[in-house]
């Protein structure tokens, strides 16, 4: 079996060599580029994994790069990497769609952790969820696609695949915003708005409203306490 491959798109070169070094001695499969025009390149037309994404590139910042990616791959597995650790650039990179946000300086051990971590909750690997089903609507967590009539009608990034199959693997309970950002984005909910998750919630209903019709179908508010599936959703396991 083939080793995942990871792109590190870093300008440091000490710096990217060292994540280069860290990831292929712990097996991974690497490519990489020091600049932002030709890391997007790679990013959207190789065969890889993961991206590990600085945010203060040459030629392109990391933010327009992860703009196009989650039009491009949106399942793709992002990780910024960078020196800007400010709550305004960390709640950015999550609503923009990345999947972690790893502060400069970190250690090598803490980054395969978190690297491990993201590619174990992509779509493309195995889940006990499959799909949803709410009339002639389908959300197809497996491809992060809304099919109606046969027919893909809108694309899911890997985040928003992350919130529905954690709906629906909880369906009947309601989901404190706290819990989503701990389960299905991976970081310590303490000192990060639930604004992210909101934001991410409204841009999910708003895909799913193109084909349903109604925004409030599949993913209902519980007041005081979060979000849940809507129980006229059919979950259609593997």
């Amino acid at each position: 079996m083939s080793h995942p491959t990871v792109l590190v798109i870093e300008d440091d070169t000490a710096i990217r060599r060292g994540l280069v070094d860290a990831l292929q001695y712990a097996g991974y499969a690497v490519l990489e580029a020091a600049d932002g025009r030709n890391g997007a390149t790679l990013a959207i037309e190789a065969t890889i994994d993961l991206v590990l994404l600085d945010v203060m590139l040459p030629g392109r910042d990391g933010f327009s790069i992860l703009d196009d990616l989650r039009r491009a791959r949106p399942t793709l597995p992002v990780i910024m990497v960078t020196a800007r650790g400010g709550e305004d650039d960390r709640v950015r990179g999550l609503v923009s769609g990345a999947d972690d946000y790893v502060i400069k300086p970190f250690s090598a051990r803490e980054l395969l952790a978190r690297v491990e971590a993201v590619l174990r909750r992509s779509p493309e690997r195995p889940s006990d969820v499959r799909s949803l089903r709410l009339g002639n609507t389908i959300v197809r967590l497996d491809r992060g696609e809304i099919v109606e009539g046969g027919a893909a009608r809108a694309t899911l990034s890997q985040r928003e695949c992350g919130i529905l199959r954690y709906l629906a693997a909880n369906a009947g309970r309601a989901i404190a915003r706290d819990e989503l950002l701990h389960r299905v984005w991976g970081i310590d909910p303490r000192g990060v708005e639930t604004r992210t998750v909101d934001m991410h919630v409204a841009r999910l209903r708003d895909k799913l409203a193109v084909s349903a019709g109604d925004e409030d179908e599949f993913i209902q508010t519980v007041r005081g306490k979060g979000y849940m599936l809507a129980s006229a959703v059919e979950v259609v396991p593997p």
